[in-house]
C-alpha cells in the first residue's frame, strides 16, 4: 500500500484526467476496437492472435480472481481513497489486474508483431501506462498490475508461433481449446461452493463474464470455419475505405452490442444466458456479417 499512498499524494486535476483517459485503454471497447481494426485492415491471422490473446487472458483472470478473491485497495485499507471517477469501472476481485492483463496482451501483441517503429513505440507506452494509471486511480495493488501484466506477456510470447506460423490445424486446435476452457469457466462460476462471504458483486461480475466468453468463443469457432468458406475476405483497400470500413464496422458491432442488450434480457427473462446469445451475435457480425461488405470496399478507389 505504500507506493498507492505515494501515488495518491502526487495526485492532481490535470494528471488525474489524463490517467482516467489512459486507463480506459485497457477496457473492453479498447480491446475489440484494436482486434477488429488488426482483423478487417491488417492481416486476419494476427487478429486472431490478438483474440488468442485477449480471450485466454481474460478467462484465465477471471478464475484467479474469483479463486484468490483479493479486495480492492480501498477495501483493504479504508483510509486510502480512490478516484470516484475510476470506481464504476472497477468491477470483481482486485487480484490480478484485468485492465492491465487486456492492456499488455492486446498493444503487446501489436507490439510485437508490427514492424513499424511508431506503432511499436506508442503500444509499448500503452501497455506501460495503464498497469500504472491503474494504480494511481487507486484501484490496483502493484501486485495485481504485476500478475496481470506478466500473465499477458507470457501469452504475447507464447501463443505467437502456434497462431501466426501454425497452420489451419493448429488454429482449429487452439479454439477448441479455448471453447473448452469456456466451459470450464461456467462450470466453475456456477457450481463451485463459494464461501458465505463471497462478496456477491463481485461474484456476479466473474458469472458474467464467464457467460460473455462461452458466447465469444462460440461464436470464433463458427466463424473461423464459415468466414473461410464463404467470405474469405481481403484485408487491402484504399485507405480512406480503410477508414470508412473500420468507422461503419465498429457502429455496426457496437450497435448490436448495446442495442440488443435490453431485447435479449427480456427473451430470457434476465437470465445471463442472454449474455452469451448476445456476444456470439457481436462475434458473429464482426467476424462473418460485416466483412461480407469488404469486397466492396476493396473496389473504392480503383482497387480490386
Amino acid at each position: 500500500m505504500g507506493f498507492l499512498y505515494f501515488l495518491e499524494s502526487i495526485r492532481m486535476p490535470g494528471l488525474n484526467e489524463f490517467m482516467l483517459l489512459v486507463t480506459k485503454l485497457g477496457e473492453e471497447t479498447a480491446f475489440l476496437a484494436a482486434a477488429l481494426i488488426v482483423f478487417w485492415c491488417v492481416d486476419k491471422r494476427r487478429g486472431y492472435y490478438l483474440m488468442s490473446v485477449g480471450f485466454i487472458g481474460t478467462m484465465a483472470n477471471q478464475f484467479l480472481k474469483l479463486l484468490c478473491r483479493v479486495p480492492r485497495p480501498w477495501v483493504l485499507d479504508e483510509n486510502f481513497t480512490i478516484l470516484e471517477e475510476a470506481r464504476e469501472a472497477a468491477t470483481g476481485y482486485s487480484f490480478p489486474s484485468g485492465h492491465s492483463q487486456n492492456a499488455v496482451g492486446t498493444f503487446g501483441s501489436i507490439a510485437y508483431t508490427s514492424k513499424n517503429k511508431w506503432v511499436k513505440g506508442v503500444c509499448i507506452a500503452v501497455a506501460v501506462l495503464v498497469p500504472l494509471s491503474r494504480m494511481y486511480v487507486g484501484v490496483h495493488t502493484p501486485s495485481d498490475v504485476l500478475v496481470g501484466s506478466g500473465m499477458a506477456l507470457l501469452l504475447v510470447a507464447g501463443l505467437r508461433k502456434p497462431v501466426l506460423e501454425g497452420g489451419d490445424k493448429a488454429m482449429k486446435m487452439l479454439i477448441a481449446a479455448m471453447l473448452a476452457m469456456a466451459v470450464g469457466l461456467l462450470l466453475f462460476v456456477e457450481l463451485y461452493p463459494f464461501p458465505a462471504d463471497v462478496d456477491a458483486h463481485n461474484l456476479e461480475s466473474g458469472v458474467k463474464n464467464a457467460y460473455t466468453m462461452l458466447g465469444c468463443l462460440v461464436g470464433v469457432a463458427i466463424v473461423y470455419v464459415a468466414e473461410r468458406k464463404y467470405v474469405n475476405f481481403d484485408t487491402k483497400a484504399i485507405w480512406w475505405a480503410q477508414i470508412l470500413k473500420v468507422l461503419g464496422g465498429l457502429v455496426v458491432v457496437l450497435l448490436v452490442k448495446e442495442g440488443l442488450h435490453s431485447p435479449l434480457d427480456a427473451i430470457f427473462g434476465g437470465h445471463l444466458s442472454a449474455r452469451a446469445v448476445r456476444y456470439f451475435l457481436v462475434v458473429a457480425v464482426a467476424g462473418f456479417l460485416w466483412p461480407v461488405t469488404f469486397r466492396w470496399f476493396g473496389k473504392l478507389g480503383g482497387k480490386t
